[in-house]
């Protein structure tokens, strides 16, 4: 069950629906022919960037000396805001503005995949119960294929659904991040105040 919450988190927290208007309007400049191929180097850079992170995630905390109740805390707060961001959407332009032609891991990879707040999780992960690192990449692949899945088919979902139901289902999706990140934060202070007592 761990693998399998482990997944949907990553999934919510990369909100591939809610990308899904700034992916098109990124790849709009690419070659119709060329997009398809742009979309899959992006999802497999974003991709490597976060089993990168994932496997070197236990020698990072050991050289910055974080303690696994300093990393629950921070990525709970980082997951919150991120989740007001999804229940509260603010216009992404200055990423449409800032870059022109094709894009080459910024901003399709990084951040919109394998962003600050995906990163973080993984180390929240790691950190808890590293001997499960398995488990995580497991994890991280389910997240990746159904987020590859979505965005290959945006064209044809944002037809479908329309932006309101984007909207609609990325603000759903906040509400659980905003409940997955109460739940980090609150293990964070728990684990540190029982290190005291």
């Amino acid at each position: 069950m761990e693998l399998l919450s482990a997944a949907l988190m990553l999934f919510v927290i990369m909100d591939p629906l809610g990308n899904i208007p700034f992916f098109l309007s990124a790849l709009e400049p690419v070659e119709e022919k060329r997009r398809l191929k742009v979309l899959i180097r992006e999802l497999l850079i974003a991709l490597g960037v976060m089993l990168a992170f994932l496997f070197s995630g236990e020698a990072i905390l050991k050289v910055l000396g974080l303690r696994q109740e300093s990393i629950s805390i921070a990525g709970g707060i980082i997951l919150f805001l991120i989740a007001l961001k999804m229940i509260f959407p603010v216009a992404r332009a200055q990423y449409e503005d800032s870059f022109s032609g094709e894009p080459f891991i910024v901003p399709l990879a990084i951040p919109f995949v394998a962003g600050p707040s995906v990163l973080a999780a993984l180390l929240l992960l790691v950190s808890e119960k590293p001997g499960q690192i398995v488990d995580w990449t497991m994890a991280i692949g389910l997240a990746w294929v159904a987020t590859a899945a979505i965005l290959m088919a945006a064209s044809r979902l944002r037809s479908l659904l329309g932006d309101r139901g984007l909207v609609a289902i990325e603000r759903l999706m906040g509400m659980l991040l905003v409940a997955v990140s109460v739940q980090m934060f609150l293990d964070g202070v728990a684990s540190y105040l029982s290190m005291g007592s």
